[in-house]
């Protein structure tokens, strides 16, 4: 049996979504680094955005933890694999703390904090509300009493005297600590679109960012007391080498679209990749020219391809040589975004823009999503990175849908669950490419990183 070791660990939850728990996760792990706490960083549920300002807040990659995609015990192998012992780990849920896929709450945050046992911090939004706070917080220590909720952030607090009334409140009736209260920011410092929060590979000066988030939550959080909580949890198994066995990756070269425009790529996905001994080549879309020679393979993952069509069609130099790579057998797994950029065209916000011409469909942007959730692929056709009868669980979060008549473009995958490309279809196929709708991460699918090795490999002429 595996001896048991120290993993300090605190789930910020949210009482509902936009409550404030990615800004206060953020100033946390600000926060404790300041005081000299080593930290690490974990999101759950599937999600770029978030865990990027975790891993920058951290300076260190940020986990999701998912248990929809990886099974409980893959959840607890990665916590157990990523996080540190002599530090603190801070997971930040999503939306409401019990909120899941159905009304019993099935993959919620509160339940990944039992997976983990694991205490949880409940933010909440404050605007317009003292005692009913505290009904609030009794009511999530009503509904699920095995729960472990230790303390509470009130967000948005108006005035001291709004912070006495609710803190009060909630001592009085629930019995747990109001461990800070935060007033309202005069202006979110973390700016929004159409998916959520803009990357970071986007924000300009995040040197005024921190000092803002620093400003905001010094004197106002218990930072002690953060650290008492996640230092009561106990003790956690040590995690075991329990290393897949991949494809022989030496002296393969697999490039990475990753820029501006695309930066939607899990951690391990490409650590997978290097493990195996592949070297990764980053590669810009929007800034680079063409891709460079000697690839065994290209990556291309989800985005912003939208927000920077302009550029995208104008840089005839890198869609020329991706569409030539295309025709000449280069391995391409692309997602999401990366299926735009493979598209003919995408049309966003009434104008039409050219992108790579590798697939003979164009994409249309709208302000409404077009495919959220999770989704379930099973696959049926020949491509060129599964076996067929291989079951993909993943997520999928697009605004924009394939246009006109599908019938020229070959499909490899039937949608069980979500909406794919288009008539319950997903996973275009040309040749050695394949593009989808769906994000696959490479715990819950691991099936992906030999598919990509191995198709590296028989591109490079290796058995």
């Amino acid at each position: 049996m595996n001896a048991k070791r120290p993993m300090p660990r605190l789930l910020i939850a949210g009482v509902s979504g936009g409550s404030g728990k990615t800004i206060v996760t953020m100033g946390l792990l600000l926060l404790l680094r300041r005081a000299g706490v080593e930290v690490r960083a974990f999101k759950k549920g599937p999600d770029y955005i978030d865990p990027a300002w975790l891993a920058w807040a951290s300076a260190n990659p940020a986990r999701n933890l998912d248990a929809f995609l990886m099974g409980i015990e893959g959840v607890r192998a990665s916590f157990r694999g990523h996080g540190i012992t002599d530090g603190i780990n801070l997971i930040e849920g999503n939306r409401g703390f019990f909120d899941g896929v159905d009304a019993a709450g099935t993959y919620s945050s509160a339940a990944l904090a039992g997976n983990l046992d694991s205490p949880s911090v409940l933010v909440m939004d404050a605007t317009k509300m003292t005692r009913t706070a505290a009904a609030i917080v009794l009511g999530c220590q009503k509904l699920d009493p095995n729960a472990s909720i230790q303390g509470v952030v009130l967000n948005n607090v108006s005035s001291q005297r709004h912070e006495r009334i609710i803190r009060e409140a909630i001592e009085q009736a629930c019995s747990i600590p109001v461990i800070g209260a935060l007033p309202r920011l005069e202006k979110n410092p973390l700016p929004e679109r159409h998916l959520g929060l803009v990357p970071p590979e986007e924000h300009e000066r995040m040197d005024r960012l921190e000092r803002c988030l620093l400003e905001w939550m010094e004197s106002r959080i218990d930072v002690d007391a953060v650290i008492a909580i996640a230092r009561s949890a106990s003790p956690v198994e040590a995690c075991s080498d329990e290393s897949k066995d991949l494809p022989d990756a030496r002296g393969l070269r697999i490039g990475y679209v990753r820029d501006s425009a695309f930066s939607f790529y899990y951690p391990e996905n490409l650590e997978e990749l290097e493990r195996a001994g592949a070297e990764l080549i980053r590669i810009s879309a929007v800034d680079g020219n063409a891709i460079p020679s000697g690839l065994h393979a290209l990556y291309v993952g989800g985005g912003f391809p939208e927000m920077h069509a302009k550029r995208l069609s104008e840089n005839s130099s890198f869609l020329g040589s991706l569409s030539r790579a295309c025709a000449n057998g280069l391995p391409v797994y692309a997602e999401c975004g990366g299926l735009i950029l493979l598209a003919r065209s995408l049309k966003w916000s009434g104008t039409r823009y050219s992108m790579a011409n590798v697939f003979p469909i164009d994409v249309e942007g709208f302000t409404k999503p077009q495919g959220h959730g999770y989704s379930e692929l099973r696959v049926d056709g020949p491509n060129p990175f599964f076996a067929q009868g291989a079951v993909l669980r993943g997520h999928e979060f697009h605004y924009s849908r394939i246009d006109g008549n599908h019938a020229a473009v070959a499909t490899s995958c039937t949608v069980v669950r979500g909406a794919g490309c288009f008539a319950g279809r997903d996973c275009l196929v040309s040749q050695n490419v394949m593009a989808s709708y769906t994000h696959l991460h490479e715990t819950a699918t691991p099936e992906w990183a030999a598919g990509m090795v191995a198709a590296a490999r028989r591109f490079a002429g290796l058995r």
